[in-house]
């Protein structure tokens, strides 16, 4: 279990996080969210015994990193794939870790294998890598003690979408066997598929927490029909608001709510789901809005 409490770290006269707290489980993957500048990165050293706070603390499975024995046996971190020896081999990045960790050399082949890294690929040097290949092999040292804890800053980056999906189904089986994973993402939409839980951050604090059910139960309905005016007749007779939404409606109604509707006035659907798809990028948004580099000038086009 990772546990956060209160933490808090400056630098100067700036706060790069303030007052945070949160639990990860086991068995979860939580999302942890955040604009650039928030504090996922700062939070995330701290927890790998990297950035040492200014208060509160953070802890792994009840302890501070640097007091876990072996700890990479307990904890698999990655927050930088390209912080690697740039002159060696993946190979030799893998066994210099197999050995300091005192594993079996199997788990290097076992390691190549699961990430998809070839014989060939393995033998190159770092400096030849893809920022694809280079995550791979991250998450790969990640896993090479076989911890029960991951720390994952951004790993998806430079993954093509086959990659992405491989990492996806990756982290889901770690956590069905009990692992717990606190993954940082800037990719919503991967987030959303694959968290548990989520964490938003911004200006350094935490702004919401919880289940993704939790966080996205207000994102509402999206439905559309054969015939798009009947199915707006038949919301609006039954007192729901809808707006346009692509070819579609949107209504902050919970689908049960649309689907009696619609049945109600015969009117015949050809989807009817949880408009949580874009609700959790909306609820970023929202949630972030003052700390966002870029904001969309009223009237603008795109």
């Amino acid at each position: 279990m990772i546990q956060v409490e209160h933490l808090t770290k400056t630098y100067g006269d700036f706060t790069a996080v303030d007052d945070v707290s949160f639990t990860c489980r086991p068995g979860t993957v939580t999302g942890f969210l955040g604009p650039n500048g928030a504090g996922k990165s700062t939070t995330l050293r701290i927890l790998s015994g990297l950035t040492v706070q200014n208060a509160g603390s953070a802890t792994i499975s009840g302890v501070k990193y640097h007091d876990i024995p072996n700890p990479g046996t307990q904890v698999g971190v990655l927050l930088d794939a390209s912080a690697q020896h740039a002159g060696r081999t993946g190979r030799e990045i893998l066994t210099i870790g197999q050995k300091t960790m005192g594993l079996p050399a199997s788990r290097v082949e076992e390691m190549l294998k699961l990430v998809s890294l070839s014989d060939k690929e393995s033998r190159r040097r770092i400096r030849n890598y893809s920022l694809g290949m280079r995550q791979r092999l991250g998450i790969a040292h990640a896993l090479l003690g076989d911890p029960k804890i991951l720390l994952l800053d951004e790993p998806a980056n430079g993954l093509d979408p086959a990659g992405i999906h491989w990492m996806r189904s990756l982290l889901r089986e770690y956590a069905n066997r009990g692992g717990t994973v606190l993954l940082s993402s800037h990719l919503l939409h991967e987030i959303q598929i694959i968290a548990d839980e989520i964490i938003v951050i911004g200006n350094g604090k935490i702004v919401a927490q919880g289940t993704k059910e939790e966080l996205l139960k207000t994102a509402g309905t999206f439905v559309r029909a054969v015939d798009p005016a009947a199915l707006a007749n038949a919301l609006s007779a039954a007192g729901i608001t809808a707006t346009a939404s692509g070819e579609g409606l949107a209504t902050e109604a919970a689908p049960e709510q649309v689907g009696k509707a619609a049945a109600a006035a015969g009117v015949a659907l050809v989807e009817l789901r949880q408009a949580d798809s874009a609700g959790l990028e909306d609820m970023f948004l929202q949630l972030t809005a003052t700390t966002q580099r870029d904001h969309l000038s009223e009237g603008a086009t795109s």
